[in-house]
């Protein structure tokens, strides 16, 4: 299975931002214990390079990404440091094709339909549309009406309570930030046991919604 394929299958992936030295492994195996299969780390954190090492070499079989990655410059260096999928929140050729040179799937930032096309003409697997909840699900089932041909991951003000709504519209995938993963509110074992429950419930939810069809995972206990 590739790296874009086990995103695709991941379904929910956090976006963890300024997370810590401190607190990035307790905050991806929880994550990981809770259900998920892949996690984002955004660029802009300090020691992103570290952070991504340390993750993939401590918590084996969570696939780790970097985001927020807005050049070229920085998907190299991400990509070094062992990123293993790309997610930028706007739409930087130079980026696409660092990616591409790497082997590495991309998922590129656009909001409107000219900016989509031009990420997937670009070379992106991927196109993320950002901020979701700035247009709602019906946005992303009204671009794929003559956009067919793109693969959709909603971020944005997505929740539990919300993300089947961006599923049923046609994303593949959805990234959850603050309202999953809020680092600086992390730091002792009852914490990190709250976000390893909270994680089962975005996991639970699409296996009841969806008969187990969606997203099956053996780590739900």
């Amino acid at each position: 299975m590739t790296s874009l394929q086990k995103v695709q299958e991941a379904k929910v992936v956090p976006v963890i931002r300024k997370a810590s030295q401190d607190n990035i492994l307790p905050i991806a195996q929880a994550l990981f214990e809770g259900g998920i299969k892949a996690i984002e780390i955004t660029a802009e954190t300090p020691e992103v390079e570290k952070m991504i090492r340390d993750v993939r070499d401590k918590v084996e079989g969570l696939l780790v990404g970097a985001g927020t990655v807005l050049d070229g410059e920085t998907a190299r260096a991400v990509i070094m440091a062992g990123a293993q999928f790309i997610v930028s929140p706007t739409v930087n050729e130079h980026t696409v094709k660092v990616a591409k040179r790497y082997g590495v799937p991309c998922i590129i930032g656009a909001l409107t339909p000219t900016e989509m096309l031009k990420a997937y003409e670009a070379g992106a697997d991927m196109v993320k549309v950002f901020p979701a909840n700035s247009m709602g699900a019906g946005y992303i089932k009204n671009i794929l009406g003559p956009l067919p041909q793109l693969q959709i991951m909603a971020t944005g003000g997505i929740d539990k309570e919300n993300m089947l709504d961006y599923f049923e519209a046609g994303a593949k995938v959805v990234g959850i930030g603050s309202q999953l993963v809020q680092p600086n509110l992390l730091s002792t074992n009852e914490d990190f046991e709250s976000l390893r429950e909270l994680a089962r419930q975005y996991v639970a939810k699409l296996i009841e919604e969806n008969n187990n069809v969606v997203f099956e995972n053996e780590f739900i206990k």
